[in-house]
Parts: C-alpha cells; structure tokens; sequence
C-alpha cells in the first residue's frame, strides 16, 4: 500500500534507522543522506519516510510529502555550501531507478553537463 513501510525496500530501512546512511538531515517526513556512489562531490538522497514508489507516484498521491522533498534538497544544497546544483528524479528502469522509493538526488559541487548523458 502507498505511504506504508515496505519490508523490502532499502529506503524504508534506512529511513527507520535500520540500515546505517549517513544521514545528513531529517525532518518529521524526509530523511536526507549521502549517496553510497556518488556522482560528485556532493550527492545526497532526500528521501520522503513514507513509501512511494516513484516520484510520479508521490507527486499524485501526496503533493504536500513531494513540496517536502523540494523544500528539504534546497535546504541541503545549503548546508553543503552548493551555489548551483542539479536536482534529479529518475521514475522507471529505463531513467535509471534502481531503489523504487521515491527519492531526489542533490547533486553538485563540480561542473555539471547538459545533456546528463
């Protein structure tokens, strides 16, 4: 069910305190933390404590959680000093997303080419 804990999603653990991150920042509804493999110097997760499986999803069911997402990469761009920075949604397989709890990459710190790739 969206929004519920899903007891296999890598997310949900961490956003329980069950798998270690390094969390960055947390809110009542979003947990902030640094990427395993990051693409830059900074790359951090926001992710929305409730489960939802793509930010397509989230967006439609929850807009309130989605601004919270906004809010929060905004606020850890911030605090890691970023003055330009790319936030990045990927829904699907095909656009790279490989967790399917919705998550916004913060990424930054380096030159950033469009396209991606």
């Amino acid at each position: 069910m969206a929004g519920e804990p899903q007891d296999d999603c890598l997310f949900c653990k961490i956003a329980a305190g069950h798998v270690p991150a390094t969390i960055v920042r947390e809110t009542e509804t979003t947990v902030a933390f640094r990427d395993i493999n990051p693409q830059a110097p900074t790359h951090i997760l926001v992710i929305p404590k409730a489960h939802y499986a793509d930010a397509a999803t989230l967006a439609t069911a929850a807009p309130e959680l989605a601004a919270d997402i906004l809010r929060e990469t905004r606020t850890v761009a911030e605090e890691d000093k970023l003055e330009s920075y790319r936030i990045v949604f990927n829904t699907g397989t095909g656009a790279g997303q490989t967790v399917f709890h919705a998550h916004a990459h913060v990424v930054g710190g380096r030159g950033l080419q469009w396209p991606p790739g």
